[in-house]
């Protein structure tokens, strides 16, 4: 005999659904544009979904599965998925769309306990059976809003970022081409240099954003890997550094060269993540230390500085999108123009070398920052290490 409960369902399919009606025209402001057959959507699908749910023998396994919400997936689009994403687009929260279930799910109880004739034991077990399917339903609802509500998230911020690239370049143009005038006075040439500088980390800033949405959207980052000398991408990053930050120290730890396989502008664009970083949040009395050295078949850099020590229970974490690292940063450190991604970037970027990526802090060495990737290349080099201390200057603003 089919349990009762399913036979239930399809013959007050209708009273059901106007009870599922009635309450979704009680959620504004979406309810106020919708038709009858809008409020509707779905549910008819779900109802009978919920039905064949309850006559389908269940073992003792995928009772404990369903309850723990990992209710096998049938073929294709579930009628849960689909009214997620129409409830989405007709602008309702996920909270309303949660309330929805709870409404439903109160409605067939409802109607069902005021039928005549049932079965105690039947009853128990026809509405346990029923509970697990309007939770996996509402499992894969939940799942499916928040997909697309990121997802949806994501591609806003790449489209922003990339449109911005292209007024913002202008103003990179026109604010080195007054620098570079001969008959620029002084107050113009420092209102350009201001203007040139804020539009750099502009672009930093967007940058990060397009990779991180790309992270989120595709594969990845891309790297084009190529042969090339890492220590001349590394001072290449130092030089550009000095016009940024004002009367620091970098120390420089490698050899004069050092061939690899990797690809220039990530790598460049990684240093600068993390030696950034370090002069964000390193001490103004100690320099900035990095180091790049060679073994076997890999390239080690570290990147230290002796700011405050990360506290343990964060270096889990650090790598993780929109997470700031400068807590305990001293007072006269400023985050304003860190989006909180450029330590996730970095990671990326290694990862998309096929490398890794640590960090440790402590009060004696201070934090150190190591990347290893695959060097790629048949021969060792072994050169001798040079020091070289690279004062860094920024004209105030």
């Amino acid at each position: 005999m089919q349990p009762r409960l399913a036979d239930f369902i399809r013959d007050n399919t209708e009273p059901i659904l106007q009870a599922w009606e009635d309450f979704a025209r009680t959620i504004e402001p979406p309810a106020l544009t919708m038709s009858d057959a809008e409020l509707r959507a779905h549910a008819h699908q779900i109802l009978l979904a919920f039905a064949t749910d309850i006559e389908t023998p269940q073992s003792d396994e995928g009772r404990m599965v369903k309850s723990l919400g990992l209710g096998a997936h049938g073929q294709g689009e579930s009628a849960a998925e689909t009214h997620a994403q129409a409830r989405l687009q007709s602008g309702y929260t996920v909270v309303q769309l949660v309330s929805e279930y709870r409404a439903l799910r109160s409605s067939v109880l409802s109607l069902w306990r005021c039928d005549p004739g049932g079965n105690v034991a039947v009853d128990m077990a026809d509405m346990t059976r029923f509970n697990e399917a309007v939770d996996q339903a509402l499992t894969e609802s939940v799942a499916r809003y928040e997909h697309l509500v990121k997802k949806s998230q994501n591609m806003f911020l790449a489209i922003l970022g990339h449109d911005l690239r292209n007024p913002l370049g202008t103003l990179v143009a026109g604010a080195s081409y007054i620098m570079q005038a001969a008959d620029t006075s002084p107050k113009c040439l420092r209102m350009a240099t201001h203007m040139f500088q804020s539009a750099k980390r502009m672009s930093k800033l967007i940058g990060d954003l397009i990779d991180f949405t790309r992270t989120h959207l595709g594969p990845g980052i891309p790297v084009e890997t190529t042969p090339g000398d890492l220590v001349a991408v590394c001072q290449q990053v130092l030089n550009e550094i000095r016009t940024f930050h004002p009367a620091r120290f970098v120390e420089l730890r490698a050899p004069p060269q050092l061939d690899a396989t990797f690809d220039g502008d990530r790598i460049a664009q990684l240093l600068s993540n993390l030696i950034g970083n370090a002069l964000q949040y390193g001490s103004d009395v100690f320099p900035v230390r990095v180091s790049i050295t060679s073994r076997d078949d890999a390239v080690l850099i570290a990147v230290n500085n002796r700011g405050p020590v990360i506290p343990s229970d964060r270096i889990s974490g650090i790598f993780d999108p929109m997470v700031r690292v400068g807590a305990s940063a001293s007072a006269g450190c400023t985050e304003r123009n860190s989006l909180g991604i450029g330590l996730y970037i970095s990671r990326e970027i290694v990862h998309a070398h096929g490398g890794q990526i640590s960090v440790a802090s402590n009060a004696t060495e201070g934090t150190t920052f190591n990347v290893t990737i695959p060097r790629r290349l048949p021969k060792k080099w072994a050169l001798t290490d040079t020091i070289v201390s690279l004062p860094v200057f920024l004209s105030s603003e």
